[in-house]
């Protein structure tokens, strides 16, 4: 059994921007200028010490028309920086967006064709925290936080080189005290900031992921007695949560040594600098350079501390984000060969009515525990068919490989001799169709409702289908026929109402083959009675096959197809 690749919690944070750039490269040449932007920016920025030193200078030396060159010269900078950090955080922060962009529709693309399995595999909390959430937390670190780091880095680069051109011996005083010592801040900071920010993404995954078991389940947690017993597990998740997220406010608290690290530094270059001033090796205006620069330099820091923990959480969530895309990633091990990317060849054209046949299938959800073992069935055209079993027999999992939202482990489903595997998505839901036992809805009206099928029917289409299928009545009974607002839920419709809600979905497709797993289960019989009879009318020439426990169901069906212990017992 081939299991479903399963994404990792807290993904490896290396190397997370060299993954990213295949999805940045569309956006090079306008990252490209939004970053000559900014290097200009921040070169006029670093560009103001060295003319306030040089005024100094022409104070010292009783200079008037050089102070007043040094004052035009600091006027044009400050124009020039108001003018070039604007124009480059715009260019950053459309070229982030349109980058964010692309990284939401790859990541809902590779959802929407990710195998089932792997969907059923993972809580839909996570999936949809790595999906919305941490897209959503990367959008607003682009708008906000990725314009001010690439400042700081730009201008540390900067002040070095200015550095070094006034003074290279105060320069190396500097580096001998500044970079020895905040390089063992970031050390530490990073060795505990990694695992901590990821594990804090991991917890809120887990935290969504439990408060959506909730709201999925609460009918039966109300009625069975069960809140007290999700309360505790909530409550538990979420003080792991809470301890994770603690451990990351910890290793921030590594960062603020760095402002023991900037006093220390400033002490030093005032009194090296002060000796060499007294002996006539460097201007008091030199002075002057290193003591603003490097005062802009412990202000970069600064910020750039307070930007670093807004980083790491963007850094993680971007590396869960491309977990997501890569383990999404179309491939032949993973995925079937029918979720191909979108440049593959089509597959092969069936016929409009065909045989489905089911040859020596064999499935496991777990390895070594087989659900399916060697099932063999052949349903003609137009066969009207019942799948029948106790509970844990496989039937539903038969359903979804004959409808080939499942790949088997072995052996192969076929439908007008072609595999499923081997048919493009459109051409196989053309041909099969699935109706679940829970149909869902998305909000809005009824006919928002029935839209949801490939070709958007319009309003008089659904209105025909509806009437085919003798529906026009309930329909009728709703509040606004076609346009009752059904609101978030399904709490306005009955279980039948909402199978009736399939077929007519079902209908639109006009599929070769329609599958109905527990179409009549749970529900009253009256609701029953208008079920069944929509599907014989639904039924004209096509393939029927029913999933069904109810007798009545059953009886209603010529050939009964009976599992049992995973295998095919008997047909009647």
């Amino acid at each position: 059994m081939a299991e479903p690749q399963r994404l990792t919690a807290t993904p490896d944070q290396r190397r997370v921007l060299r993954r990213a750039w295949p999805h940045m490269r569309p956006e090079r040449r306008g990252i490209a200028l939004a970053l000559l932007a900014g290097a200009a920016a921040t070169a006029t920025t670093v560009a103001v010490p060295a003319v306030i030193g040089a005024g100094v200078d022409q104070i010292l030396q009783r200079d008037r028309a050089g102070l007043f060159t040094a004052v035009a010269a600091l006027t044009v900078l400050a124009l020039l920086r108001l003018v070039l950090f604007r124009r480059s955080e715009l260019l950053l922060i459309a070229v982030g967006e349109r980058v964010v962009r692309s990284l939401r529709d790859h990541a809902v693309t590779r959802l929407s064709r990710a195998p089932l399995r792997f969907l059923e595999a993972h809580p839909s909390g996570d999936l949809l925290r790595r999906t919305t959430t941490e897209i959503a937390d990367l959008a607003n670190f682009v708008r906000g936080q990725l314009p001010d780091v690439l400042t700081v880095g730009a201008y540390l680069l900067f002040t070095t080189v200015l550095l070094l051109t006034y003074s290279p011996l105060l320069t190396i005083a500097l580096a001998l005290v500044f970079v020895p010592a905040i390089v063992t801040v970031l050390r530490l900071f990073k060795k505990a900031a990694n695992p901590a920010f990821a594990a804090e993404a991991a917890a809120a995954g887990t935290v969504a992921a439990t408060y959506r078991e909730l709201v999925q389940s609460r009918e039966m947690l109300r009625t069975g007695g069960g809140t007290a017993f999700w309360r505790e597990r909530f409550l538990a998740d979420n003080e792991r949560r809470y301890r994770a997220a603690r451990r990351s406010q910890r290793s921030l608290f590594l960062i603020s040594l760095a402002r023991i690290v900037q006093s220390l530094t400033t002490a030093v270059l005032l009194l090296v600098g002060g000796w060499l001033a007294a002996r006539g090796s460097i201007s008091v205006g030199t002075v002057v350079v290193f003591i603003l620069a490097t005062r802009q330099l412990f202000d970069s820091a600064t910020q750039a501390s307070n930007l670093v923990g807004q980083v790491q959480v963007s850094l993680v969530g971007l590396a869960r984000l491309l977990d997501l895309l890569t383990t999404t990633a179309p491939r032949p091990a993973l995925h079937a060969p029918r979720q191909a990317p979108d440049d593959a060849p089509a597959g092969p054209v069936t016929a409009e009515r065909g045989v489905l046949e089911v040859e020596d299938l064999h499935y496991s959800y777990v390895a070594g525990t087989e659900v399916l073992g060697g099932v063999s069935v052949r349903v003609e055209p137009g066969e009207r068919v019942g799948l029948v079993g106790p509970t844990g027999s496989g039937k539903t999992t038969l359903a979804k490989l004959m409808t080939g939202l499942y790949a088997p482990d072995s052996g192969a489903v076929r439908y007008d001799g072609h595999d499923l595997t081997a048919l493009d998505p459109a051409e196989l839901r053309r041909r099969i169709v699935l109706v679940p036992q829970r149909v869902h809805l998305v909000e809005g009206t009824l006919l928002d409702n029935l839209r949801l099928v490939p070709g958007d029917p319009g309003e008089p289409r659904i209105a025909e289908a509806v009437d085919r299928l003798g529906l026009a009545e309930w329909v009728r009974t709703l509040d606004g026929g076609l346009h009752t607002d059904l609101g978030r839920g399904t709490g306005r419709l009955s279980a039948g109402e909402l199978q009736l809600i399939g077929l007519v979905r079902a209908a639109l497709l006009d599929p070769a083959v329609l599958v109905l797993d527990e179409a009549t289960a749970d529900i009253d019989p009256e609701s029953a009675r208008t079920l069944e009879t929509a599907i014989d009318t639904l039924r004209a020439d096509r393939t029927l096959i029913v999933i069904a426990h109810r007798e009545a169901t059953i009886k209603r069906l010529p050939r009964v197809i009976r599992l049992d212990e995973n295998a095919l017992l008997a047909h009647n």
